[in-house]
């Protein structure tokens, strides 16, 4: 049987990562169930291609020890915060404005990070908003759709979202020593947006570590999870009913319950009264 080397010539080895790869991945898990990145355990081929070699070992357990959070102050970003913190010793947030109709969300993400005591930073990108108009979360001309067209994506859908926000997250975690990322996506429970993916997660995750030489690892803890179980997860974090009260999910800018309407908002409310109707039971 033959086994890839890490030395492995560089044509052989963009070979390997666009004919193999693609293949292979197919039948191979990078992520499991639970969203949590294990390649050591589960694919020998991105091995190859993802892991760097280590320079200095001793460095590893401090970047094990240490998590960026994609965090926007929402239900599913707050309760990644919380989870991050629960699991790394060293947790801090990166939230982005993109351009969006409220900026509100901004400041009940510092605020959530302040109390929570963890280092908060904020970066422009809103760029994003100026190369597809058709997003109603950014374009205030645009009526929201209410539910998600048969054929297409829901107009709240903003292209490259994720794409952008993880990249740069990397590149500023670089800069600070840390190497886990965490992100609320979830496949399980979302609107058909494809950058929620499991497969765009493990792409992008390899594509950080081929363009800068590192070792990220993305973590999404609610990609297998619904909104029942994201509720259920918060509640065990002990924050369920800061999540409730304190967080913004709401796409008309509405803190805490929302504007009860929106699909955002029918979303969440749906999730919370199937979890609490299975908590008592």
């Amino acid at each position: 049987m033959h086994t890839f080397n890490e030395n492995v010539p560089h044509k052989i080895t963009h070979i390997v990562q666009y004919i193999f790869f693609p293949i292979v991945n197919n039948q191979l898990s990078i992520v499991n169930k639970k969203g949590i990145f294990a390649p050591e355990k589960e694919c020998l081929l991105f091995r190859v291609l993802a892991k760097p070699r280590i320079k200095n070992k001793k460095d590893m357990k401090h970047k094990k020890e240490a998590a960026l959070v994609c965090f926007s102050g929402g239900q599913d970003s707050t309760t990644c915060l919380f989870w991050a913190k629960k699991h790394f010793s060293r947790v801090e947030a990166v939230c982005f404005t993109y351009g969006q109709k409220h900026s509100l969300e901004i400041e009940v993400a510092r605020k959530i990070a302040a109390d929570a005591d963890v280092p908060f930073q904020l970066l422009d990108v809103s760029l994003i908003s100026q190369l597809d108009p058709n997003c109603s979360l950014t374009n205030t001309g645009i009526s929201m759709d209410q539910e998600k067209p048969a054929d297409s994506y829901p107009n709240t859908f903003v292209p490259g979202r994720n794409m952008v926000f993880l990249t740069f997250a990397a590149i500023l975690a670089r800069s600070k020593g840390i190497f886990n990322l965490v992100t609320g996506v979830s496949e399980a429970d979302f609107s058909g947006y494809p950058d929620c993916r499991d497969a765009f997660i493990k792409s992008l995750n390899v594509t950080l570590n081929l363009a800068m030489d590192e070792q990220f690892v993305i973590h999404t803890p609610l990609m297998w999870i619904d909104k029942a179980e994201t509720w259920a997860l918060a509640d065990k974090l002990g924050v369920l009913e800061l999540i409730r009260t304190e967080t913004l999910t709401c796409y008309n800018g509405v803190q805490g319950d929302g504007c009860g309407h929106c699909p955002a908002c029918t979303l969440r409310r749906e999730g919370l009264e199937k979890y609490l109707k299975s908590k008592n039971q």
